[in-house]
């Protein structure tokens, strides 16, 4: 089923002075993705509504596209003209089969995974935050602030959704 991620448009137009308010947003979910769900039972957390993911899922996928975020980096690191295409099919989170397995440890992997791409964000200066390749979806030029700008939204579009799975599944 497609998702309303992508049909969304993306304008980046974020003055690179920003780039520290934006790595903090891309620190913080984490923190925020635990606090959702740590106190939800099991039941609740791997329920499907239909055939979409779980909230649990939704926090896998998180955890998943972190091997992206960071090849990413490199592409920019590296100079490449085009950035890593994503797996549009989310194969990987279909086939993490995360309702099998503890959120303790999917939280844990994803909160290590993110302060590793929160490091390297750090360690750029302005002008590398400035650096741009072309998104292969998106079919527009990205800057490194825009991919921290674009892995927020994408946190806040599944954590949105989480929260409109726990209004509906918890009474």
């Amino acid at each position: 089923m497609p998702s309303l991620w992508f049909g969304r448009e993306f304008s980046f137009a974020v003055p690179v002075e920003l780039f520290p308010n934006i790595i903090e947003r891309v620190r913080g979910t984490p923190a925020r993705l635990e606090d959702r769900l740590g106190a939800l039972q099991r039941e609740v957390l791997t329920r499907r509504d239909g055939e979409r993911w779980s909230i649990q899922e939704h926090a896998g996928h998180l955890l998943d596209l972190e091997a992206l975020e960071l090849q990413r980096l490199d592409d920019y690191e590296q100079a490449h003209e085009v950035l890593m295409p994503a797996d549009l099919e989310n194969r990987k989170t279909y086939e993490a089969r995360y309702n099998e397995r503890e959120l303790a440890d999917i939280l844990r992997a994803f909160h290590t995974e993110r302060m590793e791409f929160v490091r390297r964000l750090e360690g750029y200066d302005q002008a590398f935050a400035g650096r741009t390749a072309l998104h292969p979806r998106l079919k527009q030029p990205m800057r490194v602030i825009d991919l921290a700008l674009f892995t927020a939204e994408h946190d806040d579009h599944h954590l949105a959704r989480i929260s409109e799975l726990i209004r509906q599944f918890v009474k």
